[in-house]
C-alpha cells in the first residue's frame, strides 16, 4: 500500500513509526494502570508467592504473544486479528467477528479505564465523576484524531514516566530488603496444594497485567518496515514488561509483606509512603497519567480496527476514509468516541472490566487457531521473507491455555 493513498485513492495512514516507538507504546498500554494496583490483588491471593503469579503468567501469554509475532509479520495490515483469522478461515464472518471484538475490547476497556481515572482525579480536582470522565474522553479523544505522531508521542511520554516510576519505587525498596535470599525463599509455596490454589488465583490476576501487547499490531500501516518492527516490539513489550512485574512483586513482598499490600487501593502509593515516609501523590499523579494513556492507546487502537475491516470490506466505506489535513480516520474516531461515552454513562467499572477479559481471551483463542490452519494448511506468508517463525507447537499451546483463562472466565461472569 502506498503511504500517500489506499486502495481508492483516497489519502492513507502515514508511516512513521519505527519499532523502539512501538514498543515504548506497546509498554506503555499493557503496563498502563493494572500493576499499580493488581500488585495488591494478586498479593491478596498468591501471599508472599506473588512474584511466582506473575512469572507463570508470563509463561501463559508467552504462547500467544508469540504466535501474534508470527501473523504480524505475515501479514503486516491495521485490524490484524481480522485480517489473520480472514486470511485464515476465508470468511467474511469471522473477520467482522474478529474485527468487532477487539474494537469492542478497546472501547469498552476505555470506558472502564475513563472511570477508574475519574475516580483517581477527584483527589486533584473536586468534580462530579461523571463530568470528569467525559472530560477524559473528549481530551483524549482529540489528542487521537489530531494524528498518530502526536498520539503515539503522548504515549510514550506516559510510558517513560510509567516505567521511570516502577524503577524508582524498585531502587528505593531494594536496600530495604535486608536478606533477599530468605524473601526468594520465602516465594516458593511448597508443595501443599492449598498455597498453589493461591498462586493460581492471582495468576489469573496478573495474567491481564500483560494484556495490551496485542494492541501493537493494529498499527501496521504507521510503522516504518512493520514486517520486522511488528515482532520485534511485541517481544520488547513482553519482555520489559515482565521483568518490570517480576522485580516490583518481588520488593513489594519482601518489604512490607502481602498482608500490608492487600486490600490496598494504591499498593503502590502505599509502598513508597511506607518506606520513604514522604507524600505519595506522586505516583498518584503517574497512576493517572497511566490511566489516561491507556484511554488513549485503546481509542487509537479501536479506530485503527475500524478502519482496517472498512479496508477488507467488512464495515461501511466510510469508517476507512482518511482526513487529508490529520491522515487519521476521523469518522472512526467520532464513532468510537461516542460508544465510549454511553458506555461510561450507562455501565459499572466491574461489568466493563470483566466483558473485556473475556472478549480478549476469545480474540487470543482465534488469532491461535488462525495461525495453527494457516501452518497446517502450508499457506505461504504474502511476504517473500517473513522476519519471524515459530514452531507447530506455539498455536497449539496458545489456544489451550487461552482457552483454559477463557473458561474461567466464563464461569466467573456466570456466578457473579
Amino acid at each position: 500500500m502506498s503511504e500517500l493513498s489506499n486502495d481508492s485513492g483516497g489519502p492513507a495512514l502515514r508511516r512513521s513509526i519505527t519499532t523502539l516507538p512501538l514498543a515504548l507504546y506497546g509498554i506503555g498500554v499493557t503496563v498502563g494502570a493494572g500493576i499499580y494496583v493488581l500488585v495488591g490483588e494478586v498479593a491478596a491471593n498468591a501471599g508472599a508467592a506473588a512474584p511466582l503469579s506473575f512469572l507463570l503468567a508470563a509463561l501463559v501469554i508467552a504462547p500467544t504473544a508469540y504466535s501474534y509475532c508470527e501473523l504480524s509479520a505475515r501479514f503486516p495490515r491495521a485490524a490484524g486479528e481480522a485480517v489473520y483469522v480472514g486470511a485464515a478461515f476465508s470468511s467474511l464472518f469471522m473477520v467482522r467477528l474478529a474485527g468487532l471484538l477487539v474494537a469492542a475490547a478497546g472501547v469498552v476497556s476505555s470506558a472502564a479505564v475513563a472511570i477508574g481515572a475519574a475516580g483517581y482525579l477527584r483527589s486533584f480536582i473536586d468534580l462530579p465523576p461523571l463530568m470528569l470522565a467525559l472530560a477524559i474522553v473528549l481530551a483524549l479523544g482529540a489528542v487521537a484524531a489530531w494524528g498518530v505522531v502526536q498520539s503515539v508521542a503522548f504515549a510514550i511520554a506516559v510510558s517513560l514516566f510509567e516505567v521511570g516510576a516502577l524503577v524508582w519505587i524498585i531502587a528505593i525498596a531494594v536496600p530495604e530488603i535486608s536478606a533477599p535470599w530468605a524473601a526468594l525463599h520465602a516465594s516458593w509455596p511448597g508443595l501443599a496444594a492449598a498455597p498453589w490454589l493461591g498462586v493460581g488465583s492471582g495468576l489469573l490476576l496478573a495474567f491481564f497485567a500483560f494484556v495490551g501487547f496485542e494492541d501493537i499490531v493494529n498499527m501496521a500501516e504507521e510503522v516504518k518496515r512493520p514486517e520486522r518492527a511488528l515482532p520485534a516490539a511485541i517481544g520488547l513489550t513482553l519482555l520489559a514488561t515482565t521483568v518490570l512485574y517480576l522485580a516490583i512483586a518481588f520488593v513489594a513482598v519482601a518489604t512490607i509483606g502481602a498482608p500490608g499490600l492487600a486490600g490496598q487501593e494504591a499498593p503502590l502509593a502505599h509502598l513508597y509512603a511506607r518506606l520513604t515516609g514522604g507524600d505519595p501523590a506522586l505516583i498518584s499523579a503517574i497512576a493517572v497519567a497511566s490511566t489516561l494513556n491507556t484511554i488513549l492507546i485503546q481509542i487509537v487502537m479501536a479506530t485503527r480496527v475500524l478502519y482496517g475491516l472498512s479496508r477488507e470490506g467488512a464495515l461501511p466505506e466510510p469508517l476507512g476514509r482518511v482526513s487529508p489535513l490529520t491522515r487519521t480516520p476521523l469518522l472512526a474516531t467520532g464513532l468510537v468516541l461516542v460508544v465510549v461515552i454511553v458506555l461510561a454513562v450507562a455501565a459499572p467499572i466491574s461489568v466493563l472490566a470483566r466483558a473485556t477479559s473475556a472478549m480478549v481471551l476469545f480474540v487470543f483463542i482465534l488469532v491461535n487457531l488462525a495461525l495453527l490452519r494457516l501452518k497446517l494448511a502450508g499457506a505461504p506468508p504474502p511476504v517473500s521473507t517473513p522476519s519471524f517463525t515459530v514452531p507447530l507447537a506455539v498455536p497449539v499451546v496458545g489456544a489451550a491455555l487461552s482457552g483454559l483463562v477463557f473458561a474461567f472466565e466464563v464461569v466467573r461472569l456466570l456466578m457473579s
